[in-house]
């Protein structure tokens, strides 16, 4: 992770994989693992080796991951989920998420949305807020780049309120889902 508690591509490539296998709740032959992992990703980023360079073989030297046949990668060997690659799982769904838009950081905030669902409630609630918060960091920095250059000629103030829109939308978006998991954490008697 970086130094302020956020994902690096590495991390990502393990969110996914580690996700994945979680998801399948069985064994996943080390290939399908691999081409899952990597289909999901390129369909988020478009291709990049940044984040294809990470092997499997390191989730499993590291003990995340683990055959119940076979060895590996060169056998084709079923995977499946360590305790230690659970616990891996939930260190990294439970990631902060930078307050910028690129590439990573939304292939990032995919997989959290996309595993959610396997952490406590409560803990779904926390991420949420982590999302609201890092939405209106954005929110501020494009406003002050906006308040900055609206006077320059060209259109840069009208793609600055295109993408100050969607960030409003996508806030509005994660408010309401945090609404309706903290409903469903903390019901009212």
């Amino acid at each position: 992770m970086y130094a302020d508690n956020t994902l690096t591509p590495k991390e990502a490539v393990r969110l996914c994989a580690l996700g994945t296998l979680a998801l399948s709740n069985e064994a996943m032959r080390y290939s399908v693992l691999a081409h899952a992992a990597r289909h999901f990703m390129s369909r988020v980023t478009g291709p990049s080796l940044e984040l294809m360079g990470t092997s499997l073989e390191l989730l499993k030297f590291e003990g995340l991951i683990a055959p119940s046949d076979g060895q590996g990668m060169e056998d084709d060997a079923a995977m499946d989920l360590t305790e230690k690659g659970r616990a891996e799982l939930q260190k990294l769904l439970t990631a902060r998420v930078r307050a910028e838009s690129n590439d990573l950081n939304k292939l990032i905030i995919t997989l959290k949305f996309r595993f959610l669902h396997l952490l406590p409630l409560e803990e779904q609630c926390n991420q949420v807020d982590s999302l609201c918060d890092a939405a209106q960091a954005e929110l501020s920095r494009l406003g002050d780049l906006r308040d900055n250059h609206c006077s320059e000629t060209g259109h840069l103030t009208a793609w600055l309120d295109h993408d100050l829109d969607l960030v409003e939308k996508r806030l509005e978006w994660l408010e309401g889902l945090r609404n309706d998991l903290y409903e469903k954490a903390f019901p009212k008697t």
